[in-house]
């Protein structure tokens, strides 16, 4: 456990000599916007250590200053809460970074597959996950808390070794590299506020109401970052959905929103949402947003698509590769109905080579699919027909 900044220069100086280092965190969010870094764990090639960023005097610059170092490779498993983080707290990511949950996708082990699942198969060990929902804020930490902790980076080394061996030998590093670029990106963690309300369930209208709930939706992300709360701690989504439905004008019509009550309506809130429903019934109608709508696909597509999703479970299986990585169910929609126009990722880079270039030759009546046994199994169509 490092609890000072002496000691925390000491760990991380001869760590930017090496090609890379495991890092995992812990933290609480349940009732803070942002969330609260409780401890950052760092493995190193002769030692794991938790780092205590709550310790009195505690300076993080010498680990910002390693995650800066782009000789060394910053591996996480499920990376993006960790790297919001960060983000938040350095105002900069740690590059490159590695994200084993992704690889592992990559490498036949599933959809989202967790971190004591893997290390179960690739490092032979077995965790004990009682410590998960600890309080992690609170001092001291138990010895039990810190070898949970360590855990987490300590068998991360040894299942980054075999992914990155495995990925190397099948000639797939390429393949992660896009859901890299966005890990990499501020973007991913950092909505733009203008654009949250696109995230709200129930938001099932056009024009006007939309640009209400938009400007509702950019207040309240803009209150919760700065009061520091969760978003439902300031209005919950269904209530701003109320709000962007009746327009109310004075407080007292304000009051009557359900969740809301007449002291929050006139009060400084009540005077806040009243001002987000003004300026959303102020936007012009040419700039009003408009609800995200699926292209009009042919009808009688449903049995095309359960054609293709056949097809991507056959080469999900035979690659090794999660399907859901390979193409979404949307996406195979999208290839059923518009065929090469479809603008998904199945039909660029590896994932065109793999899968997108066989379900266009199957959408298009080019391809069949074919029982040979047990096996199933892909045919051009000339092939077949010369055969009969």
């Amino acid at each position: 456990m490092i609890t000072n900044s002496q000691a925390l220069r000491d760990f991380c100086a001869p760590l930017h000599d090496e090609p890379f280092v495991t890092v995992d965190t812990e933290f609480m969010r349940e009732k803070t916007y942002w969330p609260q870094l409780c401890l950052v764990q760092v493995g190193g090639p002769e030692e794991a250590v938790a780092i205590d960023p709550l310790a009195d005097g505690m300076d993080l610059t010498p680990l910002f200053d390693l995650f800066d170092n782009q000789n060394v490779t910053k591996v996480f498993h499920a990376a993006r809460q960790d790297l919001e983080i960060f983000l938040h707290i350095a105002d900069r990511l740690p590059v490159p970074v590695f994200d084993t949950q992704v690889a592992a996708m990559v490498c036949g082990f599933g959809e989202s597959v967790g971190y004591e699942q893997l290390v179960a198969k690739l490092a032979n060990a077995r965790l004990d996950k009682g410590s998960r929902f600890t309080d992690w804020a609170a001092r001291p930490l138990s010895e039990r808390q810190i070898t949970y902790a360590l855990a987490d980076v300590t068998h991360l080394r040894v299942a980054y070794k075999k992914l990155r061996d495995r990925l190397e030998r099948e000639n797939r590093t390429a393949w992660i590299e896009e859901e890299m670029q966005i890990l990499r990106a501020p973007a991913t963690y950092r909505p733009d506020p203008a654009e949250v309300y696109q995230r709200i369930k129930g938001r099932k209208g056009h024009g006007k109401f939309l640009a209400v709930l938009r400007e509702l939706a950019a207040w309240r992300e803009e209150e919760a970052q700065r009061r520091d709360v969760p978003r439902n701690r300031v209005l919950r989504d269904e209530t701003l959905v109320e709000i962007a439905h009746h327009t109310p004008e004075k407080p007292d019509a304000l009051s009557r929103t359900r969740g809301l009550g007449d002291k929050a309506a006139h009060g400084p809130m009540g005077s806040a949402v009243l001002a987000a429903v003004k300026r959303g019934l102020a936007v012009p109608k040419a700039e009003w947003p408009v609800a995200p709508s699926r292209p009009d696909l042919p009808r009688g597509i449903g049995p095309i698509a359960d054609l293709l999703k056949v097809l991507l479970k056959k080469v999900a299986e035979e690659t090794n590769v999660a399907g859901r990585l390979i193409a979404s169910s949307a996406d195979v929609d999208l290839i059923a109905g518009l065929g090469e126009a479809a603008d998904v990722a199945a039909l660029r880079g590896w994932r065109r080579e793999i899968f997108g270039a066989d379900a266009l030759k199957l959408q298009a009546g080019d391809l069949a699919l074919s029982i040979d046994g047990n096996r199933l199994v892909v045919r051009d169509l000339p092939t077949l027909q010369a055969a009969d």
